[in-house]
């Protein structure tokens, strides 16, 4: 609002500055038409002995009755003036009175109008043939009605754009302030509903692992296999209820993720022994290289943990006979991990759209694999909380690489 007060503020000061100058110029035409009417009506001609005549009240050479010939007069006299004031760029309406000093004599426009405006009058004292004939000052009085509006009308070409494009500029604020409520609104009601659903779903997730903990000792060895299927399913729900919860938190509160001076080192190392035991029942190759002691940097173990877990559970499941490697190395000012698969990939198109939220590629048959599409974009966040970057790069039948960097604290 000050922006758009301040913008009709600077308008208006351009516009005062345009009518001024609307002024001086109309001032200098109207100088010029003064001195183009003062030479018209200085000698003897049709027009100034017809206004003689006229005032005189003459009928020698008219065929009419003197007042005719006053108002052919006045007829006459106004279309002069206004062919003399167009000449000179003057289209403003006027009206005239042309009288002697004393008012003895005196004609008036056709169209007259009240004078109600400042500096709107010109007088004009003419010299030659009427002074002469009467032996009196003769004063011709020019009158301009709504001079302003006639300048404003002139100014059209700067004041009509000018309030179309503040209208402009409030419309789409309003649009904009609209449009920005109205989603705070919904994502405050969907935030309330993930909220809401997530723990009512903890409920009986943690009662089904309670109840596949009771039966484990008294299931035969046929009835095994259908309880590890139990257990699996259930965690895996239990991981997709904490991911939503941990995304909505972090999303909604900064230090939601508190960052300290950590050695991630350790952390990482333990991540990788944990994944290669857990897919070592698996048809997974999984090798890693840690490439030195300490990786100093500023971050929360728990999501870069997250982080680590994520990356590497995609990168299984989306290979049908898996082989991951993933590499850990620094430099002077960064840490990077590079985590590659040799899965099915990822075309140009999709790799812009795999870390916004609740996307799911579309490629093949990749929704064949289960998931709500939070993953990557948590790992996003996450890194992006941390001041590092994640980069992507995928070719479709060959695999995926996906890179962090995050500065060290060295």
């Amino acid at each position: 609002m000050v922006s758009i007060f301040g913008l009709a503020y600077v308008q208006y000061q351009y516009l005062k500055i345009g009518l001024n100058l609307a002024k001086v110029q109309f001032n200098e035409k109207i100088e010029k038409a003064i001195v183009d009417i003062k030479s018209g009506l200085r000698t003897e001609n049709e027009l100034t002995f017809l206004v003689a005549s006229a005032l005189l009240r003459d009928t020698t050479f008219f065929k009419s009755n003197p007042d005719s010939v006053l108002d052919a007069s006045s007829y006459f006299l106004n279309d002069y003036l206004r062919e003399n004031l167009t000449k000179n760029g003057v289209e403003a309406d006027f009206a005239y009175t042309l009288m002697t000093r004393d008012s003895v004599y005196y004609l008036n426009s056709p169209e007259g109008f009240t004078l109600t405006e400042k500096n709107s009058e010109f007088p004009i004292l003419l010299e030659g043939y009427l002074p002469n004939t009467f032996e009196n000052r003769f004063v011709l009085n020019l009158k301009f009605n709504s001079l302003n509006r006639y300048f404003l009308s002139q100014l059209n070409g700067l004041v009509l754009p000018s309030l179309l494009f503040i209208v402009a500029i409030i419309v789409a604020i309003i649009w904009g302030l609209r449009t920005y409520y109205w989603q705070r609104r919904v994502i405050t009601t969907t935030d309330a509903f993930i909220n809401n659903l997530t723990h009512e779903l903890k409920t009986p997730v943690f009662s089904i692992n309670l109840a596949s903990k009771m039966l484990a000792d008294k299931v035969d060895d046929s009835g095994t296999t259908f309880l590890a299927i139990i257990k699996q399913q259930s965690q895996r729900l239990s991981d997709h209820i904490e991911n939503v919860l941990e995304l909505a938190t972090i999303e909604r509160k900064r230090s939601a993720i508190q960052l300290k001076p950590i050695n991630f080192e350790p952390y990482l190392r333990k991540v990788c022994e944990e994944f290669k035991v857990l897919v070592s029942l698996e048809e997974v190759v999984f090798t890693y290289q840690i490439q030195g002691d300490a990786f100093n940097i500023i971050g929360e173990p728990f999501h870069l943990e997250n982080v680590v877990n994520n990356l590497l559970d995609n990168a299984k499941k989306y290979s049908e006979s898996p082989r991951i490697q993933l590499k850990a190395y620094k430099d002077q000012k960064f840490f990077y991990l590079d985590i590659e698969d040799n899965g099915r990939g990822i075309s140009q198109k999709e790799q812009q759209k795999v870390f916004d939220k609740y996307y799911r590629a579309t490629e093949k048959d990749l929704h064949a694999v289960k998931g709500f599409g939070l993953g990557l974009n948590y790992v996003k966040t996450v890194i992006k909380r941390h001041k590092g970057k994640i980069l992507l790069k995928s070719t479709l039948g060959q695999g995926t690489i996906v890179s962090i960097q995050i500065p060290l604290n060295e």
